[in-house]
């Protein structure tokens, strides 16, 4: 029985994967759920013993993209002490992130998936919420080692640091990924590192990084 529930949880996993590159290449109009179920090897019916509806499906969608948002600020938190080569890394996850997933913009700006649906709203609020606490709490640790200036507000600083991905992503997103969403946010992290760092703080020794697998 314990087995049978992690591999629900797997195909779960993988069905809103999916759903994201399929909104990706079709937009949500363009996705159903027959659709899905030849991506992910399943017939039809199949789909319905993990979700009930396309709904269903959306709102895993995006708890599948909370989950990678989140699993992002961890493997930073893991693989860099300095946070401000925490938040850079982080920037750069979150930007191919982006380019690996074009449903993203293609589900934030979507009326047609959330209009009248106040839950779902309230959901990507949670999300953002969640993403934007993790980046205050870097920049917090930032003020704390005399990293970053002790005079910005980290929750003002955290939504500065988003504001370097989304314009570009929305960009990138309108010319079809012929706007350079990388060169842009890179260029950037430049004036927002410029305006963040603590002049005369030497940054800390590097850590050794965990192994990971074992290995």
């Amino acid at each position: 029985m314990r087995a049978e529930k992690l591999g629900t949880k797997v195909r779960q996993v993988q069905i809103a994967g999916a759903a994201l590159q399929l909104i990706g290449a079709h937009g949500v109009r363009g996705f159903s759920l027959a659709m899905l179920a030849r991506r992910v090897g399943l017939v039809p019916s199949a789909i319905y013993r993990h979700f009930g509806s396309k709904e269903e499906v959306l709102d895993a969608a995006l708890d599948h993209l909370g989950s990678r948002l989140h699993h992002n600020l961890e493997l930073v938190t893991e693989d860099a002490s300095d946070p401000l080569e925490r938040l850079h890394a982080l920037l750069v996850r979150h930007v191919r992130l982006i380019r690996e997933n074009q449903a993203i913009p293609r589900i934030i700006f979507s009326e047609e998936v959330f209009s009248g649906n106040t839950e779902r709203k309230a959901k990507v609020r949670g999300i953002i919420r969640r993403y934007l606490e993790g980046v205050a709490e870097t920049v917090r640790e930032g003020q704390e080692q005399a990293r970053i200036r002790a005079d910005v507000d980290p929750r003002v600083v955290a939504v500065h640091f988003l504001g370097l991905i989304q314009p570009a992503a929305i960009l990138w997103h309108l010319s079809d990924g012929r706007f350079d969403v990388t060169r842009q946010t890179e260029r950037a992290w430049q004036l927002f590192r410029d305006g963040i760092e603590a002049r005369g703080a030497a940054a800390p020794r590097a850590r050794p990084r965990a192994r990971r697998g074992g290995t």
